[in-house]
């Protein structure tokens, strides 16, 4: 039987080079090759975005990608700070609920989960903005230029964990002083590490609101060629792997050019079934799309039938659980994975 194809929005489909690095040899977090290892991928993920290391880190975490962002707004949110949260889905209202978990002072900037970011609601009294580049719960790729260009003088703080190493991210225009992101969406990586890239400058400045995620102490570590907790070491090796794949692969340009051709297929095909994107084109990512049921197929009924033709697909969430289904394109796939999906789904509607 062929392997089982993940449309899902991570894990994604590893490739063969990525799955054999995490057969290499057993090794110890406290060991030199451990450290050579680690210093690797984290220039690898500055130069991901030709990020200078004289004004950036690159932090590595062993955790999802949620933990990055606990890390992130955990740590880079002063006592004194006032943070926005942009919220039109799961992960935005995911990232206000950490917020005020710390007792971090957080405004909330509410819409509804298929609206596009209205920069009218942001706080004008924000010191920072925290905003998910791509919100997966729909597809919907938020307009990064418009939030800073609205708030003047706020930083942002980046949720990239679904967009990072696909989508363009403008660093200087949009006042970025950090984002977090994850292994095992865009990079082709494996679930367990995820990172945090700041400005050093940013980091000086960071609060201490927790042990085990505070980025200070991870920088600290790693900058002398440590760790201070343990790693997870075969999915360094794997992360290793995938950011070697995408830099020899022409870097994200290349993948976001390869992720629109798919998605456009599939696009262009779910249409031609009468089955509608829940998003315009233009409002999507390149990554992934949601699109809503066919009038007489449930969720449960879509997802078991592709999934005996080898493809594994992904609910909605909160509203949209019975409503739309969602196709990411992350992965090792390729166009004659598509025409099979789009055979399968043709079978059944």
């Amino acid at each position: 039987m062929a392997p089982m194809k993940l449309l899902n929005p991570g894990p994604v489909t590893l490739s063969e080079r990525v799955r054999q690095a995490l057969l290499r040899e057993d090794l110890c977090h406290r060991e030199p090759e451990f450290a050579e290892l680690q210093q690797r991928i984290r220039a690898a993920l500055l130069a991901v975005y030709d990020l200078d290391p004289a004004e950036w880190a690159a932090i590595l975490l062993t955790g999802s990608g949620t933990a990055a962002v606990e890390a992130m707004l955990s740590s880079l949110v002063p006592t004194n700070g006032r943070l926005t949260v942009v919220a039109n889905g799961a992960y935005g209202e995911r990232m206000a609920r950490i917020a005020e978990t710390y007792g971090i002072d957080t405004a909330r900037a509410t819409h509804a989960w298929t609206e596009a970011i209205d920069v009218s609601r942001l706080d004008a009294h924000a010191t920072q903005i925290a905003v998910v580049q791509h919100e997966t719960t729909t597809g919907r790729l938020n307009d990064l230029a418009a939030v800073a260009a609205a708030t003047r003088d706020a930083r942002l703080l980046l949720d990239a964990v679904s967009s990072f190493g696909a989508e363009a991210i403008d660093f200087e225009g949009c006042r970025i002083d950090a984002l977090a992101g994850t292994a095992n969406k865009c990079l082709h990586g494996v679930p367990g590490t995820s990172f945090v890239i700041a400005r050093r400058g940013v980091l000086e400045r960071a609060a201490a609101r927790t042990v085990y995620l505070n980025l200070v102490t991870y920088l600290a570590a790693q900058d002398a060629g440590s760790t201070p907790f343990t790693q997870s070491v075969q999915t360094f090796y794997a992360l290793d792997a995938a950011l070697a794949e995408l830099a020899g692969g022409g870097g994200w340009q290349r993948r976001r050019e390869r992720y629109r051709r798919l998605m456009h297929r599939v696009r262009g095909g779910l249409v031609a079934l009468g089955i509608k994107p829940l998003l315009p084109d233009g409002e999507s990512s390149c990554v992934l799309s949601a699109f809503r049921l066919p009038k007489g197929l449930d969720y449960a009924a879509l997802h078991d039938h592709l999934k005996r033709a080898g493809y594994v697909i992904y609910a909605g969430q909160g509203e949209f659980a019975q409503s739309i289904f969602r196709i990411a394109v992350m992965g090792a796939l390729d166009d004659a994975d598509i025409e099979r999906l789009l055979r399968a789904i043709r079978s059944i509607v």
